[in-house]
Order: C-alpha cells, then sequence, then structure tokens
C-alpha cells in the first residue's frame, strides 16, 4: 500500500527547472535511493515533499491525502521528517535538550512521553552515551547521529535523509548504515539522497535517478547502477565507451 505518491510534480525557479514532472510512488516500508548530479533537483524533491518548497504544479499524496498546500509544520505532524545535508544542531543546547525539541513539539507529546521518547531514539541513534554533551562539541559522525535522533523524535512514518553519509570515513559510513538498516527494521518507510552509493546499494530496495529534474531511471538498484545512461549522466561515463 502507497504511503507517498507524486503527481507530476513541477518546479521552476526562472528558466531553471528543478522538478519537471515527477511521478514517483513509495510503498509502505520501503526504502527508496535517490541519486543524480549536483544540481539535479534531489534537494528540491525532498523540499517539495516535506512542505519547506511549494510546487508550482502537480500534487503530492501522503498517506491517502492530499497534502500539496499543507506548511512543512503540519506535513512533520502528519508523519514526515526529515535531515539535512549539513547538521545545524542547538550547538548550546545538550544533545538530550535537541532530541526533547523534536520529540515535543514536533511529535507534540507532553513532558513525560516526550523524555520517554528522547530516550528511545537516542539509544536507536547510537548517541545515548552522548546525552549529557552540548551538541556543538559533537564530532561530524555524531551530528549526523544527532539529525537521525531529531528527526526520528517526531515519530515520522516517512524518513527523508538528505546526503547523512557525506563527509564521514568509510568505517563511520559502515557504523551509519547499520544505524539506518535498524531504522528501517521499525517499519519507518525511508527515502534516502545520498552519494555515496555503496551506502545506498546496502539498505534501499529501489533506486531513482534524477537529472535536470527530470526522473531519467528507476529500478532494482544494481540494474539501475549499471545502466549505460546512468553511467553517462551521473558518473561521466559515455555511453558507447
Amino acid at each position: 500500500m502507497a504511503i507517498l505518491h507524486l503527481d507530476r510534480l513541477f518546479k521552476r525557479y526562472g528558466a531553471v527547472v528543478v522538478a519537471d514532472g515527477v511521478d514517483l510512488t513509495l510503498e509502505r516500508g520501503e526504502a527508496l535511493g535517490v541519486i543524480g548530479p549536483n544540481g539535479a533537483g534531489k534537494t528540491t524533491l525532498f523540499n517539495l515533499i516535506a512542505g519547506t518548497v511549494a510546487a508550482d504544479s502537480g500534487t503530492v499524496w501522503f498517506a491517502d491525502r492530499d497534502i500539496t498546500t499543507l506548511p512543512a509544520a503540519v506535513r512533520c505532524r502528519l508523519g514526515i521528517s526529515r535531515s539535512f545535508q549539513i547538521p545545524h544542531p542547538f550547538a548550546g543546547m545538550t544533545v538530550f535538550e535537541n532530541v526533547l525539541v523534536g520529540a515535543a513539539f514536533g511529535g507534540r507529546r507532553k513532558e513525560r512521553a516526550a523524555y520517554d521518547r528522547s530516550v528511545e531514539v537516542l539509544e536507536l541513534a547510537g548517541l545515548v552515551g552522548k546525552a549529557n554533551a552540548l551538541a556543538g562539541a559533537l564530532t561530524l559522525l555524531e551530528r549526523k547521529r544527532l539529525e537521525l535522533a531529531r528527526a526520528l523524535a517526531t515519530e515520522p512514518r516517512l524518513l527523508l535523509l538528505d546526503e547523512i553519509a557525506g563527509g564521514l570515513t568509510e568505517h563511520e559510513c559502515r557504523d551509519l548504515v547499520q544505524t539506518v538498516r535498524q531504522i528501517r527494521a521499525t517499519g519507518i518507510t525511508i527515502v534516502w539522497i545520498e552519494h555515496i552509493v555503496h551506502a545506498l546499494l546496502a539498505v534501499v530496495d529501489r533506486l531513482v535517478v534524477i537529472d535536470f529534474g527530470r526522473k531519467i531511471a528507476e529500478g532494482d538498484p544494481h540494474t539501475v547502477i549499471a545502466s549505460p545512461e546512468v553511467g553517462e549522466i551521473y558518473m561521466g561515463i559515455a555511453a558507447d565507451g
């Protein structure tokens, strides 16, 4: 059963088209990977789903509800949450306090329930040992884990991950992939934008390739990666090479 359906989404900024009639359906519990060159429109796609950017035309359906005109805060309360490519925690607050903000306001929980939820997601994100540390003192990997925890604190049904593996070492990337697998095992549906392709291949069921705002390929991750068209557009390898 579909949890998300995008119907002919279109968005442009002046002469630049960043979403060109995008159609996409995501099943409940699925993990979908999204790749494409820089400037292809991947993050714009997330913004259109999350509600931080309004589509010029087209429709966004979530759990059989038309949410196209709903603001981001309402979409969050309905069950759509996201991480950001560059983590921006509340640096002067502790890790626990950062997550508590998501649980109390995004998740609309009362104080005791918000505390309990915060502990749960810190354990899931592998940060419970850093609960009392200032967020501004965290390593890059820990800040990315905090991004995950803050998103999870809102109790999402759909989690949008924007290049969370970027900038990590190989070992750190493997650790983060394991965390994403554990998150997925809880039943949360995931859409993950990532340039670290091997990280995606370790998690996702399906892969979508976007270029100039258009969906140019979709299907089994290994089949899509092996496509000559994807090699030419995404990896810069000539199709007849």
